[in-house]
């Protein structure tokens, strides 16, 4: 057995772990930084990169279709799907070489293998055992499924999902949130046949009501169906189909199931509790610095309760290394995280919806207003509709900016900015948003919020 010592060990090397090492790396700690698979985790390897490339191809296999709208002459012959994998996996390919060679400019040490937390907190990995002055934990997610529903041959997640050779022409689609609507708004792009099954009553249940509604009517624009309200019972597939039975009695048919229901935190059989971590159906507990009560472990990203996203991750991995070093960052609040749903049309948000903001201040205390994209002069050029809602205290701060319509993911940091800020609308009104730009939209709602719409009645 071998003893390795540093400042700093990262158990894990997805967007949370790398930002933890790369930061603590800035701030003179040694680290070893500690990865089973790739570096860059499920987000650049299996999620958050190859599926946008996914998303892009679709919304040019659109852009073909509809070329005629627009005075080109274009036909759309088909998709590829190994041109589409290669170009994915390129761009995937690309990415993580940059980012092995700058953790290797910021003189990390990686360390393949699975690691292990030990009682006294060094972690194993094989014969060799690392020891920091801290730990941080970041061990990342995993798709999850549901009670009686195995994954395997014709019943996907998204990794499998991710691996298909071939386009269906029939899929069917467990769970509306994020991860569901964006690959159903890929396939259908590609021409296949899609059904969503989500169990509560709207798609992307977690976003204002405005945005829930609108992405369904657009959906149903684009011959994407989805089920909604009712819960899954049963499937059952043979080598050609699978089955999807609801609790209803109502069935559906295709050639693939993709689940989508969420993803649970990887912390099982790697020895957090028996090193006194404390878990809560599988995640880490931590304080609002991200401590667990082990002193000088950390934990950070997918497998600390809240949003899991990578750029949630990337944040959290910052304040961790800083706060070892010495420094003060501030927190961020999930509430103040922005959150893009990358589907044809997107979806994005920051802060509360307006129902949250009722129930927390009262209907009395709250405004809010809807610009639609049709008045916007980018939105109509770039044929999406869509809408900006703006929800603000009255006379006070905005609260939450929510966005549906294509390419509106861009804009959501304006509204974090809003948002973080505690910005008023009558701050933001005096200035001045690029003309033609879709972030006027988002301007004209401050404006009308400030009691001078100029665009609008």
């Amino acid at each position: 057995m071998t003893t390795h010592t540093f400042d700093i060990v990262v158990l894990g090397g997805g967007s949370g772990g790398y930002a933890a090492a790369l930061r603590a790396s800035e701030l003179g700690k040694s680290v070893a930084l500690i990865e089973k698979d790739k570096v860059g985790g499920t987000c650049l390897h299996r999620g958050c990169i190859p599926t946008k490339a996914l998303l892009h191809a679709a919304e040019v296999a659109e852009h073909v279709r509809d070329a005629a709208h627009v005075g080109v002459t274009a036909t759309l012959e088909g998709i590829d799907p190994a041109g589409v994998r290669a170009y994915r996996e390129g761009i995937v390919a690309k990415k993580f070489k940059g980012l092995e060679g700058l953790v290797k400019a910021r003189g990390i040490t990686t360390v393949a293998g699975l690691g292990r937390l030990n009682a006294d907190r060094s972690i194993s990995v094989g014969d060799d055992v690392y020891v920091g002055a801290d730990v941080v934990l970041a061990t990342g997610s995993y798709s999850r499924s549901l009670p009686g529903l195995e994954i395997g041959g014709r019943v996907l997640t998204s990794e499998q999902a991710l691996a298909l050779d071939v386009i269906p022409e029939r899929v069917l689609v467990l769970g509306g949130g994020v991860i569901g609507v964006e690959f159903a708004s890929v396939w259908r792009s590609f021409g296949t046949e899609v059904t969503i099954i989500e169990a509560l009553p709207h798609l992307v249940p977690n976003e204002d009501i405005a945005l829930s509604k609108g992405l369904e009517r657009a959906f149903r624009r684009r011959g994407i169906q989805y089920s909604l309200g009712v819960r899954f019972q049963t499937a059952v597939q043979d080598e050609t189909s699978v089955t999807v039975t609801l609790e209803d009695g109502k069935e559906f048919t295709a050639d693939y199931l993709l689940v989508a229901v969420g993803r649970g935190p990887v912390t099982a059989d790697l020895g957090f509790e028996e090193a006194g971590v404390k878990l809560d159906r599988g995640f880490v507990t931590v304080d609002q610095d991200l401590r667990t009560g082990v002193p000088d472990v950390w934990a950070v990203g997918d497998i600390v309760p809240g949003l899991q996203l990578a750029h949630r991750g990337f944040q959290q991995g910052i304040a961790v290394a800083e706060r070892i070093a010495g420094l003060s960052p501030v927190n961020i609040p999930d509430s103040q995280i922005p959150k893009v749903t990358y589907s044809s049309p997107e979806v994005a948000s920051v802060g509360v919806t307006e129902d949250a903001a009722i129930a927390e201040h009262g209907a009395d205390a709250v405004v809010a207003y809807e610009y639609n994209l049709a008045g916007n002069g980018k939105s109509e050029i770039i044929g999406t509709s869509g809408l900006v809602k703006v929800v603000r205290l009255k006379d006070g701060p905005v609260v939450g900016v929510h966005l549906l319509g294509d390419r509106v993911g861009e804009l959501i940091t304006e509204g974090q900015l809003a948002v973080a800020w505690e910005a008023h609308p009558e701050d933001i009104a005096p200035l001045i948003h690029a003309h033609p730009t879709q972030s006027e939209a988002l301007g004209e709602a401050f404006l009308a919020l400030a009691g001078k719409p100029l665009h609008a009645l």
